[in-house]
């Protein structure tokens, strides 16, 4: 996994990563599908980067670097055969299932990345900068306002639209059951509760555990496959 240090312009490389994985995958591909969202998103903590918005643009691009880095192991673990972490599965084993929309993909990867990987890049950001989580609650809530503001554009983007309405109802109601602000809140927690326990070995792995099992639970709920629209 490359290291921060090692990025003369470490967001530009992360992005450079993601258009090259969206390039090599079909269109309707459901890792194609989160990986345009979240290319989107990283190219927007760019953008606001260079524009000087971030108070510390150091923790905000070891954060932003960190949270993506979780995001392409798991593609690599993918490319290699290897189990990717439990909350990134149902996405990788269903992303090509006739019955599942776009729009579930996405927010599936979302859930992935937000609910498991957010709060574990936050602890890797504080180890690599020498700090604590408070210390980064200003970057965190920053890409966390650019996630939120996306995400009605991507539902937007990606909802049938009022013509197939009827047929969407059990899209409506699935997707309607997760939220990501609920899902950054419980990051936020799950990192200062990881940080405090950072030190207590065994129970400090068994949470790791438990929180990317629940995660990945959450992520095959909204992978649920549908009727097909016509």
């Amino acid at each position: 996994m490359a290291q921060l240090e090692r990025f003369t312009t470490p967001v530009d490389a992360v992005v450079a990563r993601m258009r090259a994985i969206g390039a090599a995958l079909p269109e309707r591909d459901g890792v194609a599908v989160f990986n345009r969202v979240y290319l989107a998103v990283t190219e927007e903590v760019d953008r606001r980067l260079d524009g000087g918005e971030f108070p510390d643009p150091r923790a905000a691009t070891a954060l932003d670097v960190r949270f993506a880095e979780r995001y392409l192991a798991a593609v690599d673990a993918s490319v290699a055969d290897r189990r990717p972490p439990a909350c990134w599965r149902p996405l990788f084993q269903l992303r090509r299932h006739p019955g599942v929309r776009p729009l579930q993909f996405a927010l599936a990867g979302i859930n992935a990345h937000v609910g498991h990987d957010l709060a574990l890049a936050v602890v890797d950001t504080c180890r690599t900068l020498g700090c604590e989580p408070a210390d980064l609650e200003d970057e965190f809530d920053r890409v966390g306002e650019i996630l939120v503001s996306l995400e009605e554009r991507i539902r937007e983007d990606l909802m049938p639209g009022p013509d197939l309405l009827q047929l969407a109802d059990p899209l409506t109601h699935l997707l309607g059951s997760w939220s990501l602000e609920r899902a950054r809140d419980a990051a936020w927690a799950a990192a200062r509760a990881l940080w405090v326990l950072r030190h207590c070995g065994e129970v400090a792995e068994e949470f790791t555990e438990r929180l990317d099992a629940a995660v990945g639970l959450a992520g095959r709920m909204l992978l649920t496959p549908l009727p097909e629209l016509i």
